[in-house]
């Protein structure tokens, strides 16, 4: 059975896996025609892409490194010629840069980790508001940005150049939230906590969850349609007085 596909177009970054697969999914289940993003990942994209296509849904992937300001001004008019008008954005795309202490961390991973993380999340973010705002003769829209619970723990030992970099996100979140409140657009973010993701295994530490699970108030990890769940709600019209919120999704931590 087809799904309708009334919401309009959602832009969704690093939606290869994790949760922004599980974003794009049931963001396609919802009623959105769904832009899956990836950088590297082209066969994950594309099996996302034909998954949502063969339950009825419309998607297309498209390769961008969103730390490439010729590569997200591609994405959006690539998007907007394949899908329609942008009604919605998750920037959802990010790096953790590898485990390391602050003492021990490179000039070039910190380059790295704010060029995708922050840098991304705001070329993104000016290109959906161009396309969104009222101001621009837009008709609204909604933008979620992926923050984290390591902006506010500071991931100590681990990543901390993440949590800065998420801290980062969550004031760009309430900034623009403010900034644009008055275009029909409304910004917030969705902070996961620990989420069953490839994401430790990726970075070296696949016993990580089982490690920091006692840490959980709720004791078990979360998992990526939970916080899908979070960032769909956030962009219904069941959150139409809801900007410049950072959702906490992360067991209670």
């Amino acid at each position: 059975m087809e799904v309708q596909t009334t919401n309009g177009a959602i832009i969704v970054t690093g939606a290869s896996r994790g949760i922004g697969a599980a974003v794009a999914k049931l963001a396609a289940a919802r009623g959105f025609s769904v832009a899956v993003t990836f950088s590297t990942g082209e066969t994950e994209a594309g099996a996302v892409a034909k998954e949502i296509i063969a339950a009825g849904g419309r998607a297309y992937a498209i390769q961008a490194d969103v730390a490439r300001e010729e590569d997200v001004i591609r994405l959006f008019e690539t998007s907007e010629f394949e899908l329609g008008p942008i009604k919605a954005l998750v920037n959802n795309a990010a790096i953790t840069g590898g485990f390391s202490r602050v003492d021990s961390v490179s000039a070039k991973t910190l380059e790295q980790v704010l060029a995708v993380n922050v840098t991304g999340a705001f070329l993104c973010a000016r290109e959906a508001v161009r396309r969104m705002s009222t101001r621009h003769g837009g008709t609204g829209g909604a933008i979620v940005n992926i923050s984290s619970r390591a902006a506010q723990i500071g991931s100590a030992g681990e990543w901390v150049h993440y949590a800065a970099s998420k801290g980062a996100i969550d004031s760009f979140t309430i900034g623009l939230a403010r900034e644009v409140a008055t275009e029909g657009i409304r910004v917030n973010a969705v902070a996961p906590g620990l989420i069953e993701t490839g994401l430790h295994a990726a970075n070296g530490a696949p016993d990580r969850l089982n490690r920091l699970t006692p840490s959980i108030p709720m004791q078990r990890p979360g998992t990526a349609l939970e916080v899908a769940e979070a960032v769909l709600w956030l962009l219904s019209p069941a959150a139409s007085y809801t900007t410049g919120a950072i959702l906490e999704v992360g067991g209670g931590r």
